[in-house]
């Protein structure tokens, strides 16, 4: 027993000096300079945008969206993920009980959490009608089917306020927002509008386009532009996901 720790002890003591002498080799390259490289090996810099990129929407096949082909008031639910692939988003042609496209105006939008206020640019398109919010609740992060838009003509929403139509209605807890002004609150327990898209429009193309995004952070985000893979091209598919009125 005796014999085998003095064969063994000095190459044990030998590879602890070895092991000392590299973090001391360690903090002096951090001390002239070193640091940062260490660090970004040891801590992977996390998924994210520096800004909000402007994106073509487009459809599955790769063809650019054009705003006067979305239908109005369609059961239809259309998504696309912006300005993160993990970041949902409707996009909606609003209109009347007739089906008539609605121009939505820029307005402003108070936030009942904190009674702050912003801006909401409005409906784009040649109707100044289509409009894209989070398909992320703000309350607790329900998404569709549960979270969807209730358009005029089609079966309510059953709200704390009673049946409701024109309106983003989430079945999980009861949360309601009003997408003609902006995604705001309508109905408890959320306490945050819905994060609304800004889109542009380009009336020689009629393309569209996603810009950045305005109003609360996207429910579970600490930032819209972490947290998440960013787009891996300049376009966005926006894909039909179903109708939720069966």
């Amino acid at each position: 027993m005796s014999d085998s720790n003095q064969e063994h002890g000095p190459k044990v003591d030998t590879e602890r000096r070895r092991f000392l002498k590299t973090l001391v080799f360690l903090g002096v390259a951090a001390a002239i300079g070193g640091a940062v490289p260490i660090v970004r090996y040891l801590i992977p810099p996390s998924a994210g945008l520096s800004g909000f990129p402007e994106l073509l929407l487009v459809d599955s096949s790769g063809n650019p969206i054009k705003a006067s082909s979305i239908p109005v008031n369609s059961p239809q639910t259309f998504l696309f993920n912006y300005p993160l692939q993990n970041e949902p988003n409707f996009l909606i042609n609003l209109g009347d009980e007739n089906n008539n496209p609605v121009p939505i105006p820029p307005t402003e939008v108070s936030v009942p959490a904190d009674n702050s206020t912003y801006q909401f640019p409005g409906g784009v398109g040649p109707n100044k009608s289509i409009v894209a919010y989070s398909a992320i609740c703000e309350h607790l992060g329900c998404t569709y089917p549960e979270l969807h838009f209730y358009p005029p003509g089609y079966p309510p929403a059953d709200t704390f306020n009673g049946p409701m139509t024109k309106v983003i209605h989430c079945s999980c807890h009861g949360s309601t927002y009003d997408p003609y002004k902006g995604g705001a609150v309508v109905t408890d327990p959320t306490r945050y509008p819905l994060p609304a898209v800004v889109l542009r429009w380009d009336p020689s193309t009629d393309r569209l386009y996603a810009t950045k995004m305005v109003g609360p952070t996207i429910y579970s985000h600490s930032d819209d532009l972490q947290g998440g893979s960013p787009p891996s091209t300049s376009e966005i598919v926006v894909r039909n996901a179903g109708n939720p009125f069966g």
